[in-house]
């Protein structure tokens, strides 16, 4: 049994956590322009007012919240029901990126990765699922990070939250598909970005955020569950992932110039 796709975005209910940069916001420019209505979230009300500028009317709702914050969130999809009864999508692209390695190991930006990284969806998908469980219908798309498949330099603590993410949506497929609500895995590589910007390393197979969102897009509309690119990357960190550990660690300390 295969789970669903989307024929069209047009008039979809939408909800896209993390919408006011990078991946989040080509994505809500991507699903305006098709006709979606969309629900804007993130901190930065002000880059999301732009963006919702680009909609027609009542096509777009700004909703302002902090992901680690129960109650605002709670309240931001209150807003959301009140004003169109449901969603069709929740779209979470929210998350944080601190490099970082075990010689300067620092906990309190592993716990707030965690929190943000982790718990943020999971916070999100536990408010969204009783209705579309209830409805039967409905789409999840959380994105992770190819850092997930395996460990790399930098990585410390965004990688371990990327890999749980991956369990978590790896779960939810096999729970949801016979209720009839899909989920969707995004694990991207390298992306031009606020977050990548920080990196002081060349980054291979570098996209665009825009080349991201079309790939996401694409994918969701497929009704795929393993969405991941740059596939000339995503395979390459993939086949990586099954080699034994020996072979792994010379190969990363070979090519991974960090």
């Amino acid at each position: 049994m295969d789970q669903k796709g989307i024929d069209s975005f047009t008039n979809l209910r939408v909800w896209i956590i993390g919408a006011s940069s990078g991946i989040g916001e080509a994505c809500a420019k991507a699903l305006i322009h098709q006709g979606a209505k969309v629900a804007l979230s993130s901190r930065r009300v002000e880059r999301l007012n732009a963006i919702a500028a680009h909609a027609t009317i009542n096509n777009a709702l700004v909703v302002p919240l902090d992901i680690t914050n129960q109650k605002q969130l709670e309240q931001g999809y209150e807003t959301i029901l009140n004003s169109w009864g449901s969603i069709d999508l929740l779209l979470f692209v929210s998350g944080i990126y601190t490099p970082q390695r075990a010689t300067d190991f620092d906990f309190q930006i592993a716990e707030q990765t965690i929190e943000a990284n982790l718990l943020g969806p999971m916070r999100a998908v536990a408010l969204v699922l009783p209705e579309m469980l209830r409805r039967h219908s409905g789409h999840i798309a959380i994105v992770g990070s190819v850092a997930g498949y395996s460990g790399l330099p930098k990585a410390l603590a965004y990688g371990p939250s990327k890999a749980a993410i991956i369990h978590f949506c790896e779960t939810l497929y096999y729970d949801l598909l016979p209720e009839g609500i899909s989920v969707h895995m995004i694990s991207p590589g390298f992306v031009a970005t606020e977050a990548t910007a920080k990196n002081d390393f060349e980054m291979p197979a570098l996209i665009s955020a825009q080349e991201a969102a079309d790939e996401i897009l694409s994918g969701i509309q497929k009704g795929e569950f393993d969405i991941h690119f740059p596939k000339r990357f995503s395979r390459f960190l993939k086949f990586l992932r099954i080699l034994p550990y020996p072979l792994y660690f010379w190969i990363v300390r070979r090519f991974v110039k960090i």
